[in-house]
């Protein structure tokens, strides 16, 4: 008897968790995934340095919700997932007019939304040097 109501307990527990990150997967853009890495502004703090923050672990830091196909913080601010451009192995030639009406499109999209962004590759160094570029 025991032992069946431990095994019910983590079938439970494996709903939940697994529960957690099928509320965000309706909401998000198509082509992206919660194991996504994000890009996030340096903020001044000395925060740990390690493992790239994923789509998912900023969802849950924001408390976000599914909430009629949006996807909003606790406080019912719409929250904006944008893939970043930038990424070119040899670049088109207007590729700075591209990143400048990027860099402008997300300055707008910041004053209205939380947003979050994707870089258009996992490298860290890449990451950095576009957000060097912006």
């Amino acid at each position: 008897m025991r032992l069946s109501a431990l095994g019910l307990m983590l079938t439970l527990l494996t709903t939940v968790s697994g529960s957690k990150s099928d509320r965000f997967t309706s909401c998000l853009p198509e082509g992206i995934k919660l194991t996504s890495e994000i890009f996030e502004e340096p903020d001044g703090s000395t925060s740990a340095k390690g493992k790239p923050k994923t789509l998912q672990a900023k969802l849950t830091d924001l408390r976000a919700r599914c909430k009629n196909r949006k996807l909003v913080t606790s406080r019912g601010k719409e929250i904006r997932i944008v893939q970043l451009i930038g990424c070119w192995g040899n670049p088109p030639e207007d590729y700075q007019a591209q990143l400048e009406r990027q860099e402008r499109e997300l300055k707008q999209l910041k004053e209205k939304y939380v947003l979050i962004q994707i870089p258009c590759t996992s490298s860290k160094t890449i990451a950095r040097f576009m957000s060097d570029m912006l």
